[in-house]
């Protein structure tokens, strides 16, 4: 004899069974689709700095003392005057996203395969320096402190025309994907030549 109490109870548990993995199977459904729109948006976020192109207009540059210099495509510029050390690079934006530089970290002679620098050891922009996508710009910073560590260093390698390391930390407009940019300034010509050596993400995976 057909036992319906114990028939009712097995098809009710066997659908619940299916409604709840049909629930699971929409949820991680919906969750992959919320991770896929997430990272499409940050992609469409995304700043990328290079060292710009040598045939890119020359760029007005200005601290905050008012020191002016003349900045062509391609190029950086690293001088002393007055006994302040002025530092310029020439940079384009190839990301999507508006680039937010955040800070920097210059050190003498050049090793792309340097391990980066660490984010405390970056030195703060004096102001935030915005780039559009697709567009140049340009990074600046000065040591004016005469017992600055980085000083007498910094001018000894301009002085003997030592090839630089720049290192950029900076990303997109929102304060999120930082990224750190390492250009080498190479002294040729009587100017200092750019030149984009490595790429570094600190809040996601690397490129390599």
């Amino acid at each position: 004899m057909t036992d319906w109490a114990t028939t009712a109870s097995l098809a009710t548990a066997g659908g619940t069974m299916i409604l709840a993995l049909a629930t699971f199977g929409s949820t991680r459904s919906a969750n992959r689709a919320a991770r896929t729109a997430e990272r499409a948006m940050q992609a469409g976020l995304r700043p990328l700095l290079q060292s710009s192109r040598l045939q890119d207009p020359a760029e007005k540059v200005m601290w905050s003392d008012v020191h002016f210099a003349k900045l062509p495509g391609g190029q950086a510029t690293m001088e002393v005057e007055d006994g302040i050390v002025y530092m310029a690079c020439a940079l384009r934006n190839v990301g999507p996203g508006i680039a937010v530089l955040r800070g920097w970290h210059v050190a003498v002679g050049f090793d792309p395969d340097r391990p980066r620098t660490p984010v405390d050891d970056f030195r703060r922009q004096g102001r935030d320096i915005y780039i559009a996508p697709g567009d140049h710009g340009y990074w600046h910073a000065a040591l004016r402190e005469p017992d600055d560590p980085l000083r007498p260093i910094v001018t000894s390698g301009i002085d003997h025309h030592d090839r630089m390391t720049i290192d950029l930390l900076y990303g997109d407009f929102e304060g999120g994907q930082r990224t750190v940019t390492r250009v080498g300034l190479t002294w040729r010509n009587d100017v200092w030549i750019a030149n984009t050596a490595r790429h570094w993400n600190l809040d996601r995976d690397d490129p390599r």
